[in-house]
């Protein structure tokens, strides 16, 4: 009997230890990412599927500023010739007509000195054809003579015309002209002019330089207005349209907003870099903005259907983001997903996750607490 109560004994033990083992590997092969959860926390829960709705994001790309072209002024010398004075310097600004820096141009005064000698070979040529007339009256001299004094008037007066409009293309004005007709007195220097109302932002030449006139003396940009230009990636370039409302930012100009509108966008893509350039106006009374600036644009996407989930339903882990989808009456399985942009408090669902799904909408930061108690507990 005693034998009997033994093996009894034995047997038991036996058993007790393959049911503690079996119950350890079954702790140990228990998938991580899966949580049971309490019938009191599935009532504080709210479960359900992620929704399809217009979304309408912002796109946010990098942007600058630059000067408005239409209020930019190369400033030249038509002329070539020898700096004798700079009166103005960068950042200085300007008026329309103001004097930039003089010269001394051998060419001017020799086309001056030619007009001179044409004018009074002109006058000249019509004295003597006046005479003409009056002996043509009483016989002395024939027509053939008046004729010939009178081609001498016409070719004067066309090569007056011509060294006129010369002088005007090497920036005289016809009242300079016309003293230069009345006093015979050659000017070899020459006044380079603003040709336009603003800011001196480049400048070209020294004193004693020889400039000539393709080269540029002084670059004058009116700063009252800018561009903020941007160049868009192509895939995010369908929603932009001329009148488009944008904002701008400017991290040198903290807590500065600017509200605008497109006022172009380009009708191509740029084949090296893929993007679409587009740019509004920057209006700058005060002079805050630079241009070469650097500024962000953001603007609204064209809308589209997509699934979005509540930001509750979203935890990090690992870097990532998850949500718990239901796989059970009480049972959730924490599952990556990608997401795109916030639109006010739900996530647009971009991979991970389909329609049809239930997932917990909130409390997912309660249910993976309670994922992992479960796996501390399930490794004691």
């Amino acid at each position: 009997m005693c034998t009997a109560l033994a093996a009894a004994v034995l047997a038991l033990a036996a058993g007790g230890c393959k049911r503690a083992a079996h119950e350890s590997g079954a702790a140990a092969t228990a998938d991580p990412l899966k949580v049971k959860v309490t019938p009191a926390l599935l009532r504080s829960m709210t479960i359900g599927a992620p929704e399809l709705q217009e979304v309408i994001t912002e796109q946010t790309v990098a942007a600058r500023v630059e000067t408005d072209a239409a209020r930019v002024a190369r400033v030249g010398s038509p002329v070539d010739g020898r700096i004798t004075r700079v009166l103005v310097f960068e950042g200085q600004k300007v008026r329309q007509g103001e004097v930039l820096a003089m010269l001394h141009s051998n060419a001017l005064s020799d086309t001056q000195f030619a007009f001179v000698k044409a004018f009074s070979q002109e006058k000249l040529a019509e004295q003597a054809a006046a005479r003409a007339r009056l002996l043509v009256q009483s016989d002395v001299i024939g027509t053939a003579e008046l004729q010939k004094r009178e081609a001498e008037v016409l070719q004067t007066s066309t090569e007056v015309a011509a060294l006129r409009a010369q002088l005007r293309g090497l920036g005289m004005s016809d009242r300079a002209i016309a003293q230069l007709e009345t006093t015979r007195k050659l000017n070899s220097d020459y006044p380079i002019i603003a040709s336009i109302s603003g800011t001196v932002i480049e400048r070209k030449v020294t004193l004693g330089q020889v400039v000539q006139p393709a080269e540029l003396a002084f670059l004058i940009a009116d700063l009252s207005n800018l561009w903020l230009v941007a160049d868009v990636p192509e895939v995010s370039s369908s929603s932009l349209y001329k009148g488009k409302t944008v904002l701008a930012t400017i991290p040198a100009l903290p807590g500065i907003t600017v509200k605008g509108t497109l006022t172009f966008v380009s009708p191509v893509v740029d084949a090296q870099t893929r993007t679409v350039r587009a740019r509004m106006d920057l209006p700058n009374a005060e002079g805050a903005f630079k241009p070469d600036m650097l500024a962000s644009m953001t603007f609204e996407s064209t809308p589209q259907k997509g699934l979005t989930i509540p930001g509750a339903a979203v935890v990090r882990e690992e870097n990532k983001d998850q949500v718990f989808v239901q796989s059970g009456p009480d049972e959730f399985t924490m599952r990556e997903v990608e997401l795109g942009a916030e639109v006010s408090d739900r996530r647009v669902v971009l991979r991970g996750l389909s329609a049809q799904e239930k997932i917990a909408l909130d409390g997912a930061f309660h249910l993976n607490n309670k994922r992992k108690q479960d796996q501390l507990k399930g490794g004691e």
